[in-house]
């Protein structure tokens, strides 16, 4: 990872899944209901954890074949009755989110998480008027590591893609959305990166804890004179 002064940011686009919220028990559940009823054998936390990146529409058809549709219906279905029981925001997250509004940053998010549920979640945390646009799969042409959704998010801000534009994600179709796109690649989560995890697509910084952003954002917006 770069060590290099981050610029400051005008606009910062977050993941949503396991970046502001805890998602895993929940896409764990609906997965492993989906791949026994679709007759394959179930999977450990891990194993999804190391999975499951991708939209349904993207990673679907290479585990399910011409029967995708049907396990993405039986997913959702799954998804759908169990995800508002199970939805915990991670601790910090909520605060971090009200500071960087008040600093002016534009937020936005872009996840692969269906759209309809990411605007249900958001709306039940009360997170919605932190962000100019929430952008779920679905919802752009083409999903993350695209860079359309990207583009959906920005739109009409009059900020374009760029390294003033923070990309910050658990994940590394995160970093690879990010760069992809020209925004500043920003690795979010307690979890130290693996030695090869993002050998294609680095992170240009790494926080392990929401307020952490916080403090370098407010740093960079408003340097202390010497």
């Amino acid at each position: 990872m770069s060590q290099a002064r981050l610029p400051a940011p005008r606009a910062i686009i977050f993941d949503w899944d396991n970046t502001l919220v805890d998602s895993w028990p929940c896409i764990h559940a609906a997965m492993n209901e989906t791949l026994v009823r679709m007759g394959h054998e179930t999977w450990s936390l891990e194993k999804t954890q190391s999975q499951v990146a991708l939209s349904l529409r993207n990673a679907f058809p290479a585990l399910f074949g011409n029967r995708w549709e049907e396990a993405r219906d039986i997913y959702l279905s799954q998804y759908a009755a169990i995800h508002m029981e199970r939805l915990v925001p991670l601790l910090g997250a909520a605060q971090m989110l009200t500071d960087l509004r008040e600093m002016g940053v534009h937020l936005a998010v872009v996840s692969n998480k269906t759209g309809r549920f990411l605007r249900i979640e958001a709306d039940h945390l009360g997170w919605t008027p932190h962000f100019g646009r929430l952008v779920g799969a679905g919802d752009a042409a083409t999903d993350k590591p695209s860079t359309a959704p990207v583009h959906m998010a920005l739109d009409g801000t009059g900020i374009a893609p760029g390294p003033t534009v923070w990309f910050a994600g658990d994940a590394p179709v995160d970093m690879h959305c990010a760069i992809d796109s020209g925004c500043t690649p920003i690795l979010l989560r307690s979890l130290l990166p693996g030695v090869e995890e993002f050998q294609t697509h680095p992170p240009r910084h790494h926080f392990a804890a929401f307020e952490s952003v916080t403090g370098l954002v407010r740093g960079l917006l408003h340097p202390i004179s010497c």
